[in-house]
């Protein structure tokens, strides 16, 4: 029997220098750096590099080295203890891939590349993905985007995690096919923590910046409807000069995290138009920033994260990431209650994309208080936030936090408002011409990279609570572009009431949020409607707008119908002051703004 066993064991190392012989007589994987997506790590080995290393003696090996592309040393961890001495490479359900890409014979540090797949269910599938990606060590900033540790729970099982660019061996999380296809998993039910920056740079590994960012998917579709963003902004501090990892970075700093969650941005798909080509149509997001809550007792447990253990640490630089069992974050099921029931919030501010072009991986993304026209990224205007539209977005802040993060809906329009807003602004990009796209990481950190048109006018119109009573309750419009308001109106001055019912935000749920848009669509079609009719019935031909009589999808109608309500009112407006009717002007601007066009009536 053992002579049997001697020739078969004999047979198999045969084929295994065979099929090594046969790769390396040619040592370049055919898509490595061709003009194709570069999906998997290249299949190059070397017969002189390729070792195999049975660490616990039991008979199959445990450790896999070899070379990549140009040369590069990588080791895989069989953490399953699955690895045959057939392999030519590591699996994707629980071993762990370290590369030295840096080439300085040390894994998991400074420069270098690392991935742990784990399987919490033992189904053989992966069900978290651990990225390691470190930047150089002398950096003087520890929050360094070109870094990051990020783990991405895949809730969904669809087995689509990281994705990684295996031409430069780093991962690309926002490479895209089409607008919004997104490689990396943000589709559906997902989740991940990420923090930009190198793991030997921050203090404690169970906490995270993003930390972590939701994706829910309510319809079972495969694309996400809601997205929660959750953020502990890290401080600073000297490095731990005692933990041996920190001893050439003595003089630098790392990130520490308090376990307060003091940002939180939610988003909505209200009019639930995501579909293929059209991935990510976020509608709507609110923002709350301030104390926040503690999350430091949400603790998530995981026991596929610490892997092979003792045996293999000493490949690792930096191996804290590798001996834990536990991240702390808001997990998906009380993620709503500690954001509402918990925060202690001081500021709010909404965003709606009214143009319908966001097509962002996270969320429509926020407009800041600074000034109305100044365009361009960190250039101090709506649109500061690099990642943020330069026109076509509405947004509105609650600095003080007033409001409470309420939400009304206006009669003036029928849009979704924040309560408790100072002020407000829609830059109006009617037919979506400056495009909102997306750049690439690093361009878009520096201000590039938005691909869209900055254009050289738009029209504005501006909000204005006056009496502070978190009511928006005068208008100013400048539709010509000049950056002069020539025309207001203020509600007090034409006898409405600003007042509104307002909505709890824990209240708008996904669903609840989606039939409240819904509602005020048909509403805002219905009010439509009867304009048109009096319109008519005044002379006033609205044959000019036929292409606003046909919207072909929900959010075609919320449009519409606030387009043929403006124009037809303007007209109508313009039709009475030109036979000097100032009762049925006034009439009329009290119609509108009420939202109540049975006035015209009485």
């Amino acid at each position: 029997m053992n002579q049997i066993f001697k020739k078969l064991f004999v047979v198999a190392i045969l084929i295994l220098i065979s099929i090594i012989s046969a790769y390396s007589q040619n040592q370049t994987y055919w898509n490595n750096k061709t003009q194709l997506i570069p999906w998997r790590m290249p299949l190059n080995i070397q017969k002189s590099n390729f070792k195999m290393v049975d660490l616990d003696k039991d008979g199959d090996p445990d450790l896999l080295y070899y070379t990549i592309s140009n040369d590069v040393p990588v080791v895989w961890i069989d953490d399953d203890d699955d690895m045959k001495w057939t392999d030519l490479e590591g699996d994707a359900d629980s071993d762990c891939l370290l590369i030295d890409r840096n080439k300085d014979g040390i894994f998991a540090g400074p420069l270098d590349f690392s991935i742990d797949w784990c399987d919490e269910d033992g189904d053989g599938k992966a069900d978290l993905q651990v990225i390691v990606n470190n930047g150089a060590i002398d950096k003087r900033n520890a929050f360094d985007f070109d870094s990051e540790i990020m783990y991405v729970l895949d809730t969904d099982k669809d087995q689509i995690m990281n994705y990684i660019d295996w031409n430069t061996i780093s991962m690309l999380a926002w490479e895209h096919n089409g607008h919004a296809n997104f490689f990396e998993d943000y589709h559906g039910n997902t989740s991940f923590i990420k923090t930009h920056a190198s793991s030997f740079r921050i203090n404690n590994l169970k906490y995270g910046w993003e930390n972590p960012f939701h994706f829910y998917d309510y319809d079972g579709d495969n694309l996400s409807e809601m997205a929660i963003r959750f953020v502990n902004t890290p401080t600073f501090r000297p490095a731990d000069n005692s933990n041996p990892i920190f001893k050439n970075i003595d003089k630098e700093r790392d990130l520490h995290f308090n376990g307060m969650m003091d940002y939180v941005g939610i988003t909505w798909d209200l009019d639930n138009d995501n579909s293929p080509a059209n991935e990510f149509d976020f509608d709507m997001s609110l923002l709350l920033k301030g104390n926040g809550f503690d999350y430091s007792k949400q603790v998530n447990k995981f026991k596929s994260l610490k892997g092979l253990g003792k045996q293999a640490d000493f490949l690792f630089y930096d191996k804290r990431w590798r001996e834990l069992d536990t991240l702390i974050f808001p997990n998906k099921d009380n993620a709503w209650d500690l954001t509402f029931k918990k925060g202690d919030w001081n500021y709010a501010s909404l965003v709606f994309d009214e143009d319908d072009d966001c097509n962002r991986w996270e969320r429509v993304e926020y407009y800041e208080p600074k000034d109305l026209f100044k365009m361009g990224a960190n250039k101090g205007g709506l649109d500061n936030n690099p990642q943020a539209d330069v026109i076509g977005d509405r947004g509105e802040f609650d600095t003080d936090f007033s409001g409470k993060g309420k939400l009304y809906i206006g009669s003036f329009d029928g849009k979704v408002h924040l309560y408790g807003a100072e002020w407000g602004a829609w830059r109006v990009d009617q037919i979506a011409n400056s495009f909102q796209g997306y750049g690439g990481l690093y361009d878009r950190w520096k201000g590039k990279g938005r691909m869209q048109i900055q254009p050289d006018k738009f029209a504005l119109i501006k909000y204005e609570d006056t009496d502070n009573n978190g009511f928006i309750d005068k208008i100013l419009y400048d539709l010509d572009g000049d950056k002069i308001f020539e025309d207001s109106v203020s509600f007090s001055k034409i006898g409405i009431d600003d007042k509104q019912t307002t909505i709890e935000s824990e209240s708008f749920t996904y669903q609840n949020g989606k039939e409240i848009f819904k509602t005020i669509t048909d509403k805002n079609w219905s009010r439509a409607q009867e304009i048109i009719a009096i319109a008519e019935k005044a002379g006033v031909n609205t044959h000019w707008y036929n292409f606003y009589k046909t919207p072909l999808s929900l959010h075609q109608k919320y449009d519409y119908a606030f387009w043929l309500n403006f124009y037809i009112y303007k007209d109508l407006r313009q039709h009475y002051l030109q036979k000097n009717n100032t009762e049925l002007v006034n009439k009329l601007d009290k119609a509108y703004y009420s939202g109540k066009w049975e006035i015209m009536n009485n």
